[in-house]
């Protein structure tokens, strides 16, 4: 190894040392706020470009002839048809709701969430990632019925 080799392997164990200081020194006491979002990761996933929304057109439901908007007591099922890669089925209701389907890809499991409405008044969305034809199981809590919008975002 020459000279130099030295002299720029030693630079860049410094540098490296130096970012480890200022990350550290850096870093807050918090434990951060899961609900919060970095401007970094938001410009990121810009640049990624967002994943298109599940076309209503393509899920059908057997609790109810219209399935861009499901009205049901107790369960309901709807059939994801394959939307050719990945897509986000957008789920919106007024109130809860429990939503659970396949994880995508070739993951084993199923990934099940209890869905509430925002505390601004928006309502419950649940996000579900499909990338194959695929059943999703919506079950409503309590006594009362469930009102489930497909929606495009």
């Amino acid at each position: 190894m020459s000279g130099r080799q030295k002299v720029l392997l030693a630079a860049l164990g410094v540098l490296l040392v130096a970012l480890f200081v200022v990350a550290v020194g850096a870093g807050r006491d918090d434990r951060g706020d899961p609900a919060g979002r970095s401007g970094l990761v938001d410009r990121l996933g810009g640049l990624g470009g967002e994943r298109s929304a599940v076309d209503a057109a393509t899920v059908t439901a057997d609790c109810g002839a219209d399935s861009a908007r499901l009205v049901f007591v107790g369960g309901c099922v709807l059939h994801v048809a394959d939307p050719d890669g990945l897509r986000t089925l957008v789920l919106r209701s007024a109130g809860p709701f429990t939503v659970a389907a396949p994880a995508p890809g070739d993951a084993e499991f199923t990934v099940r969430d209890d869905v509430q409405p925002a505390d601004d008044g928006t309502g419950a969305v649940a996000r579900v990632a499909v990338d194959r034809a695929t059943d999703v199981v919506l079950t409503c809590p309590g006594v009362g019925g469930c009102a489930v919008a497909v929606a495009p975002s």
